[in-house]
């Protein structure tokens, strides 16, 4: 991203409103992640990451600090731009050399990804590997006199490989992305890149010649003579739930003990019942790698729980596990199980995060031998480092440099964790900002739908500025989603009444005016979002980040066959349109867009707008949706400026729907020309 042109950077950006320095805050938020302790435990690295909106990148930070908070953290050195997967950063974590010296970690600079290393004390940062090819993997020998790392194909061959196809033209097949570009059309480690469909489990846009079979290659650190390795030579991959025998059941999680060898595992048991995963969660630990008979946990705290994330004490005889609660809006607790009493102790409990820093999934703490060092985050309070002592439970913040922007929000943006339960006696749960009523009537309310989990700046994507569109009036909700349900219908549905039953709530305490209702999402709630507005008078106003299920799909991956009809079958209970024409019916809106019972805005990134396009320009014509594309964006948008107008629009959006508040800055004013022709035609439409 740092590569993009001038003038692109130079575009100015005008932000009329006052309450939109909050969304600025949002979007350059400091984010934690890579925590990891030194050998003798007394020092923690971690990693910042930040948004520049100026410069349209991200600048990451490492650090180290004194893991008992005696002293404030020490900068090391810029770690790069951070790598991603479908636009959700990649967590980097450092690996430590054996003396606590030096810190190692993956970093992007200029479109290539080398390993890099930093001297604790602060003196220096230098590249170890330059490598003509990018860095994949690494470790350091036991003895930390040689770096061990894994490329695949060199950049310059990356390069003329592209270059190739775009002098002799692409040949199309089932691995090209159909209607995407076919040249550098996303972000990838740092630059442009030609992308190609592979299937590892679902289809990923990954770098042209990503498949180029791996090499591994030693660095000695003290002479930096390099060497390829042998086959014999390479180091052994990360303990994973397929290298444990599969007699012991569905096995989702794993991790061995260092010095005993002992593995503690996570298993799914119970009956699924429709759901796609089992319904409880089982820990247990096995004697060794071959062992066949887990010695599991009875202790009542840790049966009938929602484990997430496990990991070993260190030196001890300790499993340490944390509990993410769906009734306690997904905060979090961490206990810890002695494998040979059998015993269970509390030793924290949160509201929120106390996980490894993720946004999708947090992960777990970074352990020492007496304490935690974890990303914790509450829904109104940005993400900072803590320690958390194993025994005494003690939390201490040891960085929190978003500390003005909590002060922010615990002043103007309180959050109420709500719970309730659908006519059907569901139980959910959310994360309510309420707002203050200006008028005669309770204030409207702006509702999304998918996970709500650590500093909610705008729900799964981060699409919706919570905390602001509740400063300018509008309360807004995030609810978390009920356990997946493999049969498309019945999920979608469960998310619309979670949002009835909600509204429903709400309204009865006359904290809502239930006849005042915006609802959005990305992904699966974007779903539920188009599905609500098509089966339920609910919404009045609806924004969605992703595109809904489209029989497009069925042309754009219909060169995939077996594979991608399997997928629509399982998850969406759908095959070729001949063959499910009322499913076809029933999910999609591309049938009878006028079924959407409310204006439409979609702001989609460039990779899958296309999907939308049978229906989104229906719409477009009879003045129903506003659409947007969003360049070179994957799933998950990520450039800071993107963010930015997103963030923007939406509160314009919303404000407009459910205040009929016009923004006064006349660059908006085309903007408002076509809300208010959808107005009428809405009004038509709907005989109101």
């Amino acid at each position: 991203m740092r590569t993009l042109l001038l003038a692109a950077l130079l575009i100015p950006f005008h932000v009329s409103r006052v309450e939109a320095a909050s969304i600025r805050q949002l979007v350059e938020v400091i984010d934690f992640s890579g925590a990891s302790v030194s050998p003798d435990g007394h020092m923690v690295a971690f990693r910042t990451e930040q948004a520049s909106i100026e410069r349209n990148t991200y600048d990451t930070v490492w650090y180290v600090q004194p893991s008992d908070g005696t002293s404030p953290p020490r900068r090391l050195g810029d770690g790069g731009e951070p790598l991603r997967h479908g636009g959700v950063s990649v967590g980097e974590v450092a690996k430590w050399s054996p003396d606590g010296l030096w810190i190692f970690y993956r970093a992007v600079f200029d479109g290539r990804v080398d390993v890099w290393r930093a001297a604790v004390d602060g003196s220096r940062t230098e590249p170890v590997t330059r490598d003509p090819a990018n860095v994949r993997e690494f470790s350091l020998s036991a003895d930390g006199t040689t770096l061990i790392y894994r490329v695949g194909a060199t950049r310059e061959d990356v390069v003329n490989a592209e270059l190739a196809e775009y002098d002799s033209g692409v040949l199309v097949d089932r691995s090209l992305p159909l209607g995407d570009n076919v040249f550098r059309s996303a972000y990838h480690e740092g630059r442009l890149s030609t992308q190609r469909l592979i299937d590892r489990g679902g289809l990923d846009h990954l770098p042209l010649l990503e498949l180029a079979p791996s090499r591994w290659k030693a660095i000695e650190l003290s002479t930096g003579t390099k060497s390829d390795l042998s086959p014999d030579d390479v180091p052994v991959s990360p303990l994973t739930p397929p290298d444990l025998s599969q007699n012991l059941g569905e096995i989702w999680q794993a991790t061995q003990d260092t010095g005993s060898g002992r593995v503690a595992i996570l298993t799914r048991t119970g009956e699924g019942n429709g759901l796609l995963n089992r319904p409880t969660v089982e820990l247990a630990v096995l004697s060794g790698l071959d062992a066949r008979q887990p010695m599991k946990c009875m202790a009542e705290l840790c049966t009938n729980r929602p484990i997430s994330d496990i990991l070993w004490r260190p030196r001890s005889d300790e499993v340490l596990f944390t509990v993410s609660d769906p009734d306690k809006g997904l905060g979090q607790s961490i206990f810890r199980w002695n494998v040979d009493t059998g015993g269970v102790l509390p030793v924290a409990e949160s509201r929120g995060e106390m996980g490894g820093g993720g946004r999708w999934r947090p992960g777990a703490c970074a352990p020492a031998v007496d304490a935690l060092i974890c990303v914790a985050a509450e829904a109104d309070r940005p993400p900072r480092i803590e320690r958390v002592d194993l025994e005494s439970g003690e939390r201490k913040v040891l960085f929190e440099p978003n500390v003005a922007l909590a002060r922010d929000m615990a002043e103007s943006a309180p959050v109420h964790l709500l719970s309730w339960t659908d006519v059907h006696g569901t139980r959910f749960a959310g994360q309510f900002f309420p707002a203050t009523s200006t008028g005669d009537k309770p204030p409207p309310l702006f509702v999304v739908y998918y996970r709500c989990s650590g500093f909610l700046r705008g729900g799964v994507g981060d699409e919706w500025p919570l905390a602001t569109l509740a400063r300018n009036g509008v309360s807004t909700l995030c609810i978390n989603a009920a356990p997946y349900k493999t049969d498309a219908i019945e999920r979608y549905d469960t998310g619309r009444l979670a949002i009835e039953s909600a509204v429903d709530f709400l309204a009865s305490r006359g904290d809502i005016d239930p006849e005042r209702v915006g609802v959005g999402g990305l992904s699966m709630g974007a779903e539920v979002a188009i599905w609500t507005t098509m089966y339920s008078r609910v919404p009045r106003a609806v924004s969605v980040a992703t595109p809904g299920i489209s029989p497009n799909l069925l042309l754009l991956f219909s060169l995939w066959e077996d594979t991608h009809l399997s997928r629509l079958k399982r998850y969406w209970q759908l095959g070729e349109l001949d063959k499910t024409p009322e499913r076809w019916r029933q999910i999609s809106p591309s049938f009878n867009p006028k079924q959407l019972n409310a204006p439409v805005l979609m702001q989609l990134s460039e990779q899958e707008y296309r999907v939308s396009l049978d229906y989104a320009v229906q719409m477009i014509r009879t003045h129903q949706a506003d659409v947007y594309v969003f360049p070179h964006e994957p799933h998950q948008k990520f450039q800071p400026r993107h963010k930015l107008a997103v963030y923007e629009r939406n509160l314009d959006w919303f404000l407009f729907w459910l205040q009929d508040i016009e923004d006064a800055d006349p660059r908006k004013a085309n903007q408002y020309a076509r809300w208010r022709l959808m107005r009428e035609t809405n009004l038509a439409m709907t005989g109101q």
